[in-house]
């Protein structure tokens, strides 16, 4: 593994994929035509072309080159039981059959039921949904400024909170490190206005704190950092991060649309033993469907009112409260909260066997490769998971900054040569890995475990 640009290995593998997908290639080559990219959304756009499917069940996908693929991207990691689980298709069917189908645009009851059973799972006085992930940290930022009369936003490096200009920034690593906005078409003032520090650095936190405390409005972040390699939150850091926003007079918000019921049948912030001022939900609370929430303080949340004062805009969207989103998400949180001594449990034991079989079949090859997603003392051994290839034996990352850093890890392997060389061989991955679902047999385990073996060996003969 000494040429680190591994460019033999990356040509073998885009010729050998080409071969095997060349009906996706023709289908790009088409919906480029009218689709920027070909697709809706960059994280579905990888080179030299993404694969493109036909159906989806349970664990896999198929595509319209025939292949029947296991797959760890899961709807963005929305899936916890799987693609097209009974549960959730028979929800819909029976609203369907009712002819509740499309959107009304009036109240109706099962909005305020949803409400109520979402508010008792996680411990919210206040409910209020939309439709996607960018929108709800969007809004929880401006009821944020509106309550503490604060502009600056503090995140951290590597957090991502969706395409949301007020959070769009230290995203991903670039030559500045992680203090560039990623997106052109972003006021200089609006960037000026997010302040950016290292996950899991407490020293840093508290030193920003010191300096800038009472013009921080809030400080968001990701109890596991969903677009940074799943690395959780120590114990410390957010408990840290509540009281030092408690003392300075800002909110707290976690971001919990990837996190949210992920670990349990509420939010991680449950297994912290932490309540935030705000918490946004998505993914997962949804069944599949589109349905995000913001949920938290009454006297936060009633600024959306329209008799507030200081009223926040917060308006949902056309969308927000579909009939079908709700009936999902209904069906998929009672489900989650009534088995959650059953899905759990078993998603722990899964992970944990496939992370240390991945982590031996690199070793047994000779390389050098761990999985994040271990146990932490706080979250179990997650269904969240990444492989990533340290250049040093005794290098464990606690931040993005750790992940990404191309003097401490191999980002070419764990980025684009592992999901092309595990596709050869029927496994879809994201970012190293992605999200186990309970969907996912032991024979499945089986099959993944051989497929790394696999790439493991092309890596050991042409990496």
């Amino acid at each position: 593994m000494a040429d680190r640009d591994h460019r033999r290995l990356l040509e073998g593998l885009y010729r050998d994929y080409r071969a095997r997908y060349p009906r996706s290639a023709a289908a790009q080559a088409r919906f480029r035509e009218v689709l920027v990219d070909g697709v809706s959304h960059d994280a579905r756009l990888f080179e030299p072309y993404p694969f493109r499917i036909v159906a989806a069940e349970g664990a896999r996908v198929r595509d319209i080159d025939g292949h029947e693929i296991i797959d760890f991207w899961q709807g963005h990691y929305a899936n916890i039981l799987g693609h097209n689980p009974a549960v959730i298709r028979e929800a819909l069917v029976a609203e369907l059959e009712r002819g509740w189908g499309l959107q009304t645009g009036l109240p109706e009851e099962r909005e305020a039921e949803f409400a109520l059973l979402l508010a008792e799972a996680v411990g919210a006085e206040r409910v209020r949904f939309t439709t996607a992930g960018t929108l709800a940290t969007m809004y929880a930022i401006m009821l944020a400024r509106a309550f503490t009369g604060r502009n600056l936003v503090l995140k951290v490096a590597g957090g991502w909170h969706g395409a949301n200009p007020l959070a769009l920034k230290g995203v991903a690593r670039s030559e500045r490190g992680f203090d560039a906005v990623d997106s052109q078409g972003v006021p200089l003032s609006t960037q000026e206005e997010i302040l950016v520090t290292r996950f899991n650095d407490v020293d840093n936190l508290r030193k920003l704190f010191r300096s800038l405390g009472d013009r921080i409005a809030c400080f968001i972040f990701e109890p596991c950092l969903g677009g940074a390699g799943f690395i959780p939150a120590t114990a410390e850091f957010m408990r840290e991060a509540r009281e030092l926003t408690q003392k300075y007079g800002a909110l707290l918000i976690l971001d919990e649309i990837i996190t949210g019921f992920r670990y349990c049948a509420s939010g991680a912030q449950r297994l912290y033993n932490v309540q935030p001022d705000l918490s946004t939900f998505g993914k997962i609370i949804g069944g599949g469907m589109p349905l995000v929430a913001v949920a938290g303080r009454a006297d936060v949340l009633e600024l959306a009112s329209r008799g507030a004062k200081k009223r926040v805009l917060f308006n949902g969207g056309t969308f927000s409260a579909h009939p079908l989103s709700l009936a999902a998400g209904k069906a998929m949180v009672e489900y989650l909260r009534a088995h959650e001594q059953e899905v759990y449990p078993l998603l722990s034991a899964k992970s944990a066997r496939l992370l240390a079989g991945i982590e031996k079949v690199f070793a047994e090859r000779g390389i050098c490769a761990r999985c994040t997603g271990h146990a932490n003392g706080i979250l179990p051994e997650g269904s969240l998971a990444s492989v990533y290839f340290p250049l040093r034996e005794d290098h464990y990352p606690s931040s993005a900054e750790d992940l990404t850093d191309p003097n401490l890890c191999d980002v070419t392997l764990q980025e684009e040569a592992l999901k092309l060389g595990l596709l050869l061989e029927d496994v879809h991955v994201m970012h190293g890995l992605g999200a186990l679902s309970a969907a996912h047999t032991e024979e499945d385990l089986e099959r993944v475990l051989a497929a790394f073996d696999a790439f493991a060996c092309r890596l050991a003969k042409e990496g």
